[in-house]
């Protein structure tokens, strides 16, 4: 069977839940719950194993906060031996406009801490990252109470659609592959 790591990147903690900043977590509750899985706790993450045509989805939540997701993501890849190729992060994205997603197969931390710990963590930023846009609409210097605040009325539908989206993403990228369905993922609007 063909194994693939899936990891949303968040912070634990009810004051964390549904922001800006958490919306990997979102995207991989959504994965697993329609999958009918469960999350337990386990070492340095939530963990919930998905089977799926074929395939096993090991899907974490990393419970080690934000700025150490590497961790998390290191222990995991280890421990289950999963291919680099065979991993899809899902991370917010502060330079992405809040109607756009972006996948890459590679490509560098952009300033993002969760990405740039697990990239000192791999020794490489050649591991596949879907980044959600969540906008930057913010006075200078307030970007941390920006991504760590709720969505807004007006784009809780676009955001809801985003991670239904994303949900069908992370099935294509095990069945069909991340160069198939890039193109189409970039070119989406959900304005």
């Amino acid at each position: 069977m063909n194994k693939f790591l899936i990891i949303g990147l968040g912070n634990i903690g009810n004051e964390y839940k549904h922001t800006r900043h958490n919306i990997g977590f979102d995207v991989v509750d959504a994965f697993v719950l329609k999958h009918e899985a469960f999350f337990k706790i386990d070492r340095l993450a939530e963990i919930a194993e998905v089977k799926w045509k074929g395939k096993i989805f090991i899907c974490i939540k990393p419970t080690t906060y934000m700025n150490l997701s590497g961790k998390a993501f290191k222990y995991w890849i280890d421990k289950e031996k999963i291919a680099l190729e065979n991993t899809l992060t899902i991370v917010d994205d502060l330079a992405l406009p809040i109607n756009k997603l972006r996948l890459r197969p590679s490509g560098s931390d952009a300033g993002h801490n969760g990405l740039r710990d697990i990239q000192l963590m791999l020794g490489t930023d050649k591991y596949a990252k879907l980044r959600l846009g969540i906008g930057n609409d913010f006075p200078k210097g307030m970007q941390a109470a920006f991504v760590l605040s709720k969505w807004l009325p007006e784009e809780k539908p676009i955001i809801l659609k985003k991670i239904e989206t994303s949900v069908k993403i992370i099935e294509d990228f095990a069945t069909i592959g991340i160069e198939r369905i890039m193109n189409m993922v970039n070119n989406l609007d959900f304005a």
